[in-house]
C-alpha cells in the first residue's frame, strides 16, 4: 500500500511542536471523514498543510469539491484542531 501524504509544517514549529502534532490529529480527522463518506482519492488530491497562527492552510493538487473542504473545516472546528471556522484553501501552482 502506497500513501503520498501531504507535507506537514506549521509556523514556529521549532519552539511549539504541538502545532504539528495538532495538524497530524486534523488530517487523520478529515480523512476519516473522506473515508467515511467514501471519498476513495481524498488523499491524493492534498498537496500540503499548514497551521499560520491559528489558520489551517489545505494545499490541494485539484480542486476541492464542497464536501472534501468540510471534511478539513469539521477537523479543524473539533477538540482536536484549533476549534475555530479559520480554513483556508488553496490550489498548488503548477510550476509547468
Amino acid at each position: 500500500m502506497y500513501l503520498d501524504h501531504p507535507k506537514i509544517t506549521a509556523t514556529k514549529s521549532d519552539t511549539e511542536p504541538d502545532r504539528i502534532e495538532r495538524i497530524n490529529r486534523v488530517y487523520g480527522y478529515a480523512v476519516g471523514l473522506a473515508d467515511y463518506l467514501g471519498n476513495t482519492g481524498f488523499i491524493e488530491k492534498i498537496s500540503r498543510l499548514h497551521d499560520h497562527k491559528g489558520n489551517l492552510i489545505v494545499v490541494w493538487w485539484t480542486e476541492p469539491t464542497d464536501a472534501e473542504k468540510n471534511c478539513f473545516l469539521r477537523a479543524w472546528q473539533s477538540k482536536v484542531g484549533d476549534e475555530s471556522p479559520r480554513v483556508e484553501h488553496q490550489i498548488e501552482k503548477s510550476t509547468t
